[in-house]
């Protein structure tokens, strides 16, 4: 398969897709190189930026994503008459930002970090799909351990949760690590 045909199966596979796609899924698929995959998709983008397409394609999680340009979502909007979100409370901002640092994390660590119930900011992140679970605590209760999504990565521009702004938890961190001491106690 020439260049031109992977730039275009990619293209034609992100789209229907509608959701990331490892590069490893479509390196297998398409019976390429990785390296060839990356190329491809690397020439898609720099068409779709040179163009002046309403469309571009991000990189999620080790995988591509085909979407909309920010700067058309008003527009977007109106056509398929979604009603605008509500931005997030300082609440659920707060149960974001240690949920994303400190993941994966429970509820009660969240609620420790922050020293108030979480109950509601988390349970709001999970209906908005930044946060999901990702496993279970192996302690008492077997609490669940929250960490972000890939709607979170796409919403806040990010590849992988690595790319966050580096910020120092060093005094929090402190405390968090006397929570756990005390929680397996």
């Amino acid at each position: 398969m020439d260049k031109k045909n992977i730039s275009c199966a990619i293209e034609g596979i992100l789209f229907a897709a509608g959701e990331p796609v490892k590069t490893a899924k479509l390196a297998a698929v398409l019976e390429v190189d990785i390296d060839e995959v990356e190329e491809a998709v690397k020439l898609l983008k720099y068409n779709y930026d040179t163009n002046l397409r309403g469309l571009m394609i991000i990189e999620i999680d080790g995988g591509y994503q085909l979407c909309s340009r920010p700067e058309y979502y008003a527009y977007i909007q109106e056509i398929l008459g979604e009603q605008r979100r509500q931005a997030l409370s300082n609440a659920a901002m707060e149960a974001l930002a240690i949920i994303a640092y400190k993941q994966p994390i429970t509820r009660g660590q969240v609620e420790y970090i922050r020293g108030v119930n979480s109950d509601g900011a988390i349970n709001r992140l999970v209906e908005r799909d930044l946060i999901e679970e990702k496993g279970r605590l192996d302690a008492p209760g077997r609490p669940i351990l929250y960490g972000t999504t890939q709607n979170f990565l796409r919403c806040f521009g990010l590849k992988n949760p690595e790319d966050l702004p580096e910020v120092d938890l060093s005094e929090l961190s402190k405390e968090y690590e006397q929570y756990e001491i005390k929680a397996e106690e």
